[in-house]
């Protein structure tokens, strides 16, 4: 552990927060949302897609999860290269990159072959994560790092924006969201080339690409977080593709009740962050992620036993929301703290990507096993298992990690 006891504190020296932290925490974090929404576009309508498609459960669940695994291994290289670039070019230039697959969408719905291929490239939506935590790492002091980074973490409520307003717009017109998102992205573009600021004395790295990565992927706290953070932030991103699919085949629900629903769960992701990142600037944040995950195994036990949706459903399945997004802002508090400034990129990169590719495995399980047993119980009862997992090893190994990088 003794590679990561570089100093972390290049960001302000003391508690003070500039207007332009604040700006460019805002920005970030607007951006951050508008790309996960893109992100996530298909997962909505896959009920709709499926009307002329005629999909299996399995290959809807591998429609809605190719955007995700492209999405989580793109951070992997986008982090370094906000290490190297900065992210006053890197944000603008992903989000513009954005709007290609978004429109290709239009033409590509008639076909299940056209949307993979057009999903693969819609998941650069997902990579900007991995350019806005270094950013805001820099500009915020390590005492309120944790709030900062779970503050610009909220922008993961661009899969509550899509659920719901997604199949909204899809009713008024089969090619509105797609237009709508091409806009707001264009907009944004021009809007965070103009506002992003990059820190003056940031740590430009000057080694390869390759040879960061390598840096980055040897330091064992690098995959001690990947871990937990591929259950927690796994675990919104699984809900958040297939949950409007569970909701519709278990509950029998509409599609814009399965899309609403599904948001109000990650609208409690998106609240609950900020709050793991707040709470982890006071309790440590193995501590945190603990009591969370522990949480969420028990409330996944309840929804294996596929109670009626109102009351006790919906209450699981909001607890458990909870308890994912206080794990990853958790998560991530400790990303700040143990990581040195010139390799937060890099690092949040893999990071980001094993959290992403957590999200990917569970979709298809979740389809598979629907398929071979017409249930889901299965499904909830390996998240239970996961999710205990975690928390003892948060709370046995990640304790004794201190903010200086080295063991207790």
């Amino acid at each position: 552990m003794g590679q990561l006891t570089a100093s972390n504190e290049r960001a302000p020296d003391d508690d003070r927060v500039s207007g332009t932290a604040y700006t460019n925490l805002v920005v970030a974090t607007i951006g951050f949302a508008l790309t996960f929404w893109a992100w996530n576009l298909i997962a909505p309508l896959a009920g709709e897609f499926n009307k002329t498609l005629h999909m299996t459960s399995f290959a809807q669940s591998f429609l809605v999860a190719v955007p995700v695994i492209v999405g989580s291994l793109g951070r992997v290289p986008v982090g370094a290269l906000t290490d190297r670039f900065g992210a006053r070019l890197m944000f603008p230039l992903m989000s513009a990159l954005t709007i290609v697959p978004v429109l290709l969408l239009i033409p590509a719905r008639e076909s299940y072959g056209a949307l993979l291929a057009v999903g693969f490239f819609l998941g650069l939506g997902g990579t900007t994560f991995a350019i806005g935590v270094p950013l805001v790492n820099s500009w915020f002091p390590p005492s309120k790092r944790g709030l900062g980074v779970g503050v610009f973490g909220m922008g993961m409520g661009g899969v509550a924006l899509s659920g719901y307003f997604t199949p909204r717009l899809w009713k008024h017109g089969h090619d509105l969201p797609f237009w709508v998102m091409a806009i707001a992205l264009a907009a944004y573009t021009v809007v965070s080339f103009l506002l992003l600021r990059d820190r003056p004395d940031r740590v430009v790295p000057t080694a390869s690409l390759a040879s960061r990565l390598g840096t980055a992927g040897r330091l064992r706290v690098t995959w001690e977080l990947s871990a937990l953070y591929a259950i927690g932030f796994g675990g919104i991103v699984a809900f958040g593709v297939y949950l409007p699919t569970y909701l519709k085949t278990w509950y029998e629900l509409s599609a814009t009740d399965a899309g609403t629903k599904a948001a109000g769960f990650a609208l409690v992701t998106v609240i609950f962050r900020p709050f793991g990142g707040w709470l982890s600037d006071r309790v440590h944040p193995a501590v945190v992620t603990c009591w969370a995950l522990a949480i969420t195994a028990l409330f996944a036990i309840v929804q294996a036993f596929d109670p009626d949706l109102s009351p006790i459903g919906t209450i699981a399945f909001m607890v458990m929301a909870a308890g994912l997004g206080t794990t990853s802002g958790a998560v991530f508090a400790l990303v700040a703290q143990v990581t040195p400034v010139a390799q937060v990129g890099s690092v949040t990169g893999i990071v980001g990507a094993v959290g992403g590719l957590g999200g990917f495995v569970p979709p298809l399980v979740m389809g598979a096993i629907y398929s071979a047993k017409g249930s889901y119980s299965i499904g909830f009862m390996l998240l239970s298992d996961l999710a205990l997992a975690g928390a003892v090893y948060a709370i046995g190994r990640m304790r004794g990690i201190r903010p200086t990088g080295t063991t207790a």
